[in-house]
């Protein structure tokens, strides 16, 4: 049966293929926001290599480092702690080994080189750049702690900094793997809109067909796509016809009908006939390579949000550095031995470096992403969710994220009393229970859903271009097009089309119209209430699509939407983002398909609705699992709250050394008081708990409107 394009305003109707979709899935990987991509997968020695992604082993190896040197460094920081006088003192206890200061010493020694060498590699590559940050500030509290303690084993006079030096390097370890595993993975994207693609072609050479690899079709080459396949690049059809899925590609909800001398599209999905395709465009011209290309050049531009804690360790760097020698050169003037002022310096150093403020975002992070995962929001870009409270206007996809992305029946009209709606709905599901068409598909839901027993057709038969027929139980039953009453003389109700967003149906039976069956891709039930949600907060809320101008409208007058652009193809989709941001606008794009990939990966903020493509979801900052609107008011208020959570763990972990530094620099000796080490590691690990339990109370925030 032919129910393609069957809006009232169209009449193009041919015949129906019962075309049977397939989704294209891959697994699950996380987004890297920075992640490097290229141009050719490098090992393709045909004429038409496609686009390729480094892999991701790298960062994995990363993250599997941080936490070796992390487990490694704990080991040994328990016997450091054990044995260090400073320690037992603060305790109360006594256990010294002969050499005690020797062992303390080599085993310091291995977590400064071993434990400490990222910090060590990194605050390297921060001077390089003439940037400091957190790996200067950690480097520089590491360094004066363990040379200094050196110094003191080996006959200079004071206390060792050991104990310090291993807690620190353990914390910030710690810090740093839960950052980065929070934070790090690497993007799939395009590998995942590679995968669109099958490996081989079948070639069409005179009266034989060949299996050769995808990067060697060449323009104008004829290619046999069978039943179910998907097309394996651009071109023209040059014998058969097919329903073809390239809702991942263009976002038509409906597969389309497509016939000789029309287009397609690689990476579409082929219904259940048999396509010949002259080849037009093969490799980096192709329609998909495009798209991927959009989405490349889209991430590499985007632009981050510097890490907080980074700009209040390069400013803590300045402050340690100028107190530290600040307070050797004040003590020596003062006359005070070289040895007491140097230990007041170190002492500055090392408390300048608090162990909260390594752990200030990173726990926060992990935090964060785990309860918005526990709450339907799967965080893919810190950045960008950090981000979201900002945002000023949200540009929707219609199929599949303010709608369901599938269709339902809406209306079942009767216009004949003798026949009932639910007797309607029993007869044409007879002629529809075989059928993969979405139409045949969404009327046999709704027959199950209301336990609608179905008969057996007898004589079925495609009318040719305008739908089906059928013997049911002794009537002659057809489903057909409003091409096909208007053919035949039959006045089409005139409450048939209540909304332009509908699919209409008719029914006959014995040559009669006795009712009509209206569909549509039906709007989320939450739609509407996530829409009042936005406005309250102050954010505009537009659709762009690629369907119609019509169902574009009429789901926009439903939803109230401030302003829709109907179709849109993937181009034009960054274009409206790029626009809005020109205005000033902080836009974030929510989406489900292929199509929707560079709008996602443009945006300030990328939201894919977990139902969408692989593609769009690790093309995405953000997923919304549920595929819930209201997720994204639940994202936005929580993005708000992490933000703040951030802020106020900064200020703790930060304002211990507005207190502390001074007080170890000595600003109340003329008191009688000094800040000594111990007393100073009671303030850290007060800071430390602060933070951890201010973190831990983010939890409540989520889900408050």
């Amino acid at each position: 049966m032919d129910h393609s394009k069957m809006n009232h305003d169209k009449d193009d109707h041919s015949k129906m293929d019962h075309s049977k979709m397939e989704d294209p899935k891959s697994d699950d990987h996380s987004k890297m926001d920075h992640s490097k991509m290229d141009h050719g997968s490098g090992d393709h020695s045909g004429h038409n290599p496609g686009h390729g992604q480094m892999g991701h082993d790298h960062h994995k190896m990363m993250i599997a480092d941080f936490r070796k040197r992390f487990w490694v460094t704990l080991v040994l920081t328990i016997p450091i702690l054990f044995f260090s006088p400073m320690i037992q003192e603060f305790f109360g206890y006594e256990f010294l080994l002969p050499g005690n200061p020797y062992i303390l010493f080599a085993l310091s020694t291995i977590v400064y080189f071993y434990g400490g060498w990222p910090f060590l590699k990194g605050f390297w590559s921060e001077v390089k750049k003439g940037a400091p940050g957190m790996m200067t500030l950690i480097s520089m509290a590491i360094s004066v702690a363990y040379f200094y303690s050196t110094a003191t084993v080996f006959g200079l006079r004071g206390e060792d900094f050991f104990w310090e030096l291993s807690t620190l390097i353990a914390i910030m370890l710690l810090g740093h793997w839960i950052e980065m595993k929070s934070v790090l993975g690497a993007s799939k994207a395009l590998q995942l809109l590679v995968s669109m693609m099958p490996a081989e072609a079948h070639r069409v050479k005179g009266d034989t067909i060949e299996d050769i690899p995808l990067e060697d079709l060449l323009k104008d080459d004829v290619i046999l796509v069978k039943p179910g396949e998907k097309v394996p690049a651009d071109g023209i059809i040059v014998d058969g016809s097919s329903y073809l899925n390239e809702s991942m590609l263009t976002g038509e909800s409906k597969p389309v009908k497509k016939d000789e001398n029309d287009k397609v599209i690689g990476g579409s999905v082929n219904g259940n006939s048999t396509l010949k395709v002259k080849v037009e465009h093969t490799g980096k011209d192709s329609y998909l390579n495009k798209v991927i290309t959009m989405v490349e050049e889209a991430q590499k531009t985007k632009s981050k949000m510097q890490n907080l804690s980074d700009r209040a360790a390069k400013w803590l760097t300045y402050i340690a550095l100028a107190i530290g020698f600040g307070t050797l050169a004040v003590w020596l003037i003062l006359g005070f031995p070289f040895v007491y002022a140097l230990e007041r310096m170190v002492t500055v150093m090392v408390i300048a470096c608090p162990h909260a403020l390594g752990l200030a975002i990173p726990l926060v992070v992990a935090i964060s992403t785990a309860v918005s995962a526990q709450n339907g929001l799967l965080i893919r870009n810190r950045t960008a969710f950090e981000e979201s409270r900002k945002i000023s206007a949200l540009l929707f996809d219609k199929t599949g994220t303010l709608t369901k992305g599938d269709f339902g029946v809406t209306r079942v009209e009767s216009v004949k009393q003798e026949y009932s709606t639910e007797e309607i709905l029993r007869l044409s599901s007879a002629l529809e229970q075989s059928s993969e068409h979405p139409i045949a598909v969404g009327i046999i839901k709704k027959v199950k859903e209301d336990n609608i027993t179905i008969p057996k057709p007898k004589n079925f038969n495609a009318i040719t271009g305008k739908g089906v027929e059928a013997n049911v139980e002794g009537k002659q039953v057809k489903v057909v097009s409003p091409g096909y009453l208007r053919d035949e003389k039959i006045a089409i109700p005139e409450d048939a089309y209540s909304d332009a967003a509908e699919t209409v149906v008719f029914v006959l039976i014995d040559g009669k119209l006795v009712g009509y069956i209206a569909l549509a891709d039906e709007i989320r039930p939450e739609s509407a209430e996530a829409i009042k949600i936005f406005k309250k907060n102050n954010i505009k809320v537009l659709m762009a699509t690629g369907d119609n101008e019509k169902t574009a409208k009429a789901v926009s007058d439903k939803l109230g939407l401030d302003g829709y652009y109907a179709e849109v193809l993937p181009h034009q989709k960054v274009e409206i983002v790029k626009e809005l941001e020109s205005k000033g606008e902080f836009v974030a794009m929510t989406g489900d398909g292929v199509n929707d990939a560079p709008a996602l990966a443009q945006a300030n903020v990328g939201i894919a609705v977990g139902s969408g493509t692989d593609v769009a979801a690790e093309t995405a900052d953000i997923i919304l699992v549920n595929s819930n609107p209201q997720d994204i008011a639940n994202l936005i208020l929580f993005g708000k709250a992490t933000y703040n959570k951030m802020i106020q763990n900064l200020i703790w972990a930060t304002g211990y050394n507005v207190v502390a530094i001074p007080l170890a620099a000595g600003v109340l000796y003329s008191s009688g008081f000094v800040l000594g080490p111990a007393v100073g590691a009671v303030f850290m690990s007060l800071s430390t708990i602060i933070v951890a339990i201010n973190a831990q109370l983010l939890k409540r925030k989520i889900g408050k409107k």
